[in-house]
C-alpha cells in the first residue's frame, strides 16, 4: 500500500514518465481528497498525479484501488474510508452503493450544492480562463422528491421470464432493481414496487428502456407503449403558463425550480425579435413571446416541436414562429437583426455552425442555459471575442447528482 505522503520525485531536467508508467506497479494506495470536480468525482493527488475517485468527499482520507491509468491522470474506487471528510454522511437511499443514478448522496444536501457550484466555476476558469462577475447566485430547491422525469432500464431472466426494473449499475449496463427512488416525485416513486409485475403481466416484448414522466395533476405516463401502463399527454403549470408534453419529450425535471429557471433565463429584457434555439416544448419560447414582438422557436425533435406549437396555441401566443429543423442547419439563414437569442443545447453544447454564426453575426443579447460546464466553457471561449459576460446564475436542478444547471447572460461587445 502506497501513500500520497511519499516524497516527490527529483525535480531534474529529465521529464517524468507518464502517470500510467509511474503507477503501473501500484495496485492500491492511500489518498486524501482535495476537492469535488464537475461531474461529482473527488480529486486527490499522488506524487502530483491527479486521481479521480467517485463518491468521495473533500477531506476524505481513503484507501483506494486503482482502476484506470492514463497518461496524465488515474481513476480509483474506494476500498475503505480511513477518515471521513466534513459533510460526509450515510447515504439515505439503500441502493446508492450500486445504483448509477445518483453520485452525491454521501454528502450533506447543502454542501453538495456549494461544492458543485465551486467545481462549475473552477471548470470555467481552467478551460476558458473565465472568472464570472461577482456575485454568482446559487439557487437550490427541494433536494428530495423533486424529479418529474426518469429513465428506467429492464432485464429479463432467460429461464423464468421474470422482469427486473431499475437503473444501470455505476459503470455498467447491469440493472439494479429498485422499489423506491427518493429523488422522484411521489407520483413516480409509487409506481416502482409494481412496475416489474405490470410489465410481466403485459405479455408484450419488454422494452429495454422505459421513460416515465409526471404532470401537475398526479398523473404519469410512459413511453414506449407497454400493456396497460398509462400513455398520452401530461400538463404542468409553470408560472402562469400551461405546458403539455408526454414521456417522450425532454422537459426540465426539478418540479420546484421550473419557474425560477424560466425567470432567470428570460429576464426583464424586451424587443422586436427573439430566437429560442433548441426550444423543446416551449419552456422559454412562451415567456419570451410576452416580451418580444416575434419569437422564432427552433427545435429538431418532431414530437417536442409539435408540443411547442400546441403550447403556443394553448397559451394564446400567436407571435411564436416554429421551425422544426436542426439548429445547426437553421442558423445558416438566421436573421441578422435579432435582439436576443436564448440557447439551451444538449450536454454536448453548441454545434460548430451555431458557434460560428453567433460569433460572427449573433444578436445583441445572448442567453446560454447549460448543464455541462466543460461544453459551456468551450463555447464561451469561442464566443469571447464577440460577447461580454454579464452574469452567471447556478441552479441545482439535479440534487444528489453531480450535475448543475447554469444560466449565463452575455452582451454583444462593440463591433
Amino acid at each position: 500500500m502506497r501513500s500520497d505522503s511519499a516524497p516527490p520525485e527529483s525535480q531534474g531536467k529529465t521529464p517524468r514518465p507518464p502517470a500510467s508508467e509511474r503507477l503501473a506497479a501500484i495496485d492500491g494506495l492511500e489518498l486524501t481528497i482535495d476537492q469535488l470536480v464537475a461531474g461529482g468525482d473527488g480529486l486527490g493527488r499522488f506524487e502530483g498525479i491527479p486521481i479521480f475517485v467517485p463518491r468521495s468527499a473533500p477531506g476524505d482520507r481513503l484507501r483506494i484501488q486503482l482502476t484506470e491509468r492514463k497518461r496524465d491522470y488515474a481513476r480509483g474506487t474506494i476500498l475503505e474510508v480511513l477518515q471521513p471528510g466534513p459533510g460526509r454522511r450515510k447515504p439515505p437511499c439503500p441502493y446508492f452503493a450500486r445504483c448509477g443514478g445518483c453520485d452525491l448522496q454521501h454528502l450533506e444536501d447543502a454542501l453538495q450544492s456549494r461544492l458543485k457550484a465551486a467545481a462549475f466555476l473552477e471548470t470555467l476558469n481552467r478551460l476558458a480562463g473565465i472568472r464570472p462577475p461577482e456575485p454568482v447566485a446559487l439557487i437550490t430547491g427541494d433536494p428530495w422528491g423533486y424529479r418529474l422525469r426518469t429513465q428506467l432500464h429492464t432485464a429479463m431472466d432467460a429461464d423464468s421470464g421474470r422482469v427486473t426494473v431499475g437503473y444501470h449499475a455505476r459503470g455498467s449496463h447491469d440493472v439494479v432493481p429498485v422499489e423506491r427512488c427518493p429523488i422522484l416525485v411521489p407520483t413516480l416513486e409509487e409506481q416502482l414496487p409494481d412496475l416489474a409485475q405490470r410489465l410481466y403481466d403485459a405479455g408484450d416484448t419488454v422494452p429495454r428502456r422505459l421513460d416515465l414522466a409526471a404532470g401537475d395533476d398526479g398523473r404519469f405516463t410512459t413511453a414506449p407503449v407497454v400493456g396497460d401502463l398509462p400513455r398520452g399527454e401530461l400538463s404542468s403549470k409553470v408560472g402562469d403558463f400551461t405546458f403539455r408534453y408526454d414521456a417522450r419529450c425532454f422537459f426540465q425535471g426539478h418540479r420546484g425550480l421550473l419557474e425560477t429557471l424560466m425567470e432567470h433565463a428570460v429576464g426583464p429584457w424586451e424587443g422586436e425579435l427573439a430566437l429560442d434555439l433548441y426550444a423543446g416544448v416551449g419552456l422559454f419560447s412562451l415567456p419570451l413571446a410576452r416580451r418580444y414582438k416575434k419569437v422564432i422557436a427552433v427545435e429538431s425533435d418532431r414530437i417536442a416541436a409539435r408540443y411547442g406549437r400546441t403550447n403556443a396555441r394553448l397559451n394564446r401566443l400567436s407571435n411564436i414562429e416554429p421551425e422544426a429543423i436542426a439548429v445547426e442547419s437553421w442558423v445558416l439563414r438566421m436573421p441578422k437583426k435579432a435582439d436576443r437569442a436564448l440557447v439551451d443545447p444538449p450536454r454536448s453544447g453548441l454545434g460548430g455552425p451555431a458557434r460560428r454564426v453567433l460569433l460572427e453575426s449573433g444578436p445583441e443579447r445572448l442567453t446560454y442555459v447549460s448543464c455541462h460546464p466543460a461544453a459551456l466553457a468551450r463555447d464561451l471561449r469561442v464566443l469571447g471575442p464577440a460577447y461580454r459576460l454579464e452574469s452567471v446564475t447556478a441552479l441545482d436542478l439535479f440534487p444528489q447528482t453531480g450535475h448543475l444547471e447554469a444560466v449565463v447572460q452575455l452582451v454583444r461587445q462593440a463591433r
